[in-house]
């Protein structure tokens, strides 16, 4: 049986980290009972939760590793839909964490088969002008895979038609971060919808907007010598 590549991540500490971000989607109301599910890369393969548990019951060691080339390690069957994780991955080398959940708001919008639109800027955290919401496909089916792999091109999260939301990032915070925003951006757009239809910002509003994240955010500051740049006290 095949076993993950030594590589820099710690398996200990990243399976700890992925059940804590699992609790954490319980505890804000993101996933209820069983739905939902998680996963990180790790070496040729990745780490990813197991089927028909919760939160409360999931512990470290119930994690999966499921290879990219087929075989398994672990004593739990992994989630149903390890489909789509590892397709995004396979297409994806940038992505180390996929996140998907039930979350109330962002499911009710995929149930009305409704991409989010750029009714805020905070649309762009998804990479992107919008916020796609695949075809519906039956779940844990190739079929699903393909179409996520599909609005998933270019962007951090989509919505899945009459089922949920996914998310993806270079880390498991990022995915998380993405997770939760799409979540209040989705409840914030429905509310504005019982009014009416909010106003859209443009491709060329929405694109300043992206070329802005790029710089947002805590980093070293730094002058055109490679310098950190000290900040005036006065």
């Amino acid at each position: 049986m095949s076993k993950p590549q030594p590589g820099a991540l710690d398996e200990a500490a990243l399976r700890e980290a992925m059940v804590a971000a699992l609790a954490e989607l319980d505890a804000r109301g993101l996933n209820r009972g069983s739905s939902g599910n998680l996963s990180h890369r790790l070496g040729e393969g990745m780490l990813i939760t197991p089927t028909g548990m919760g939160a409360s019951e999931t512990a470290a060691a119930d994690l999966v590793w499921l290879g990219f080339d087929g075989s398994v390690r672990g004593r739990l069957k992994p989630s149903s839909e390890w489909h789509f994780h590892a397709a995004l991955y396979r297409a994806r080398p940038q992505l180390h964490a996929v996140v998907h959940t039930h979350a109330t708001h962002a499911t009710a919008l995929a149930c009305l088969r409704r991409e989010l639109p750029a009714f805020h800027y905070m649309v762009a955290v998804a990479g992107g002008d919008k916020v796609r919401c695949a075809p519906y496909r039956l779940f844990g089916t190739e079929a699903l895979s393909e179409v996520v792999v599909q609005a998933m091109q270019d962007r951090k999260a989509c919505l899945l038609a009459t089922h949920g939301a996914v998310s993806a990032g270079g880390t498991l915070r990022e995915a998380m971060k993405v997770m939760i925003e799409l979540e209040s951006l989705c409840q914030t757009y429905l509310a504005a919808l019982a009014v009416g239809e909010p106003a859209i910002l443009s491709a060329q509003e929405m694109a300043e907007v992206i070329e802005k994240f790029g710089a947002y955010g805590q980093g070293p500051l730094r002058s055109g010598s490679g310098e950190a740049d000290v900040l005036p006290t006065s």
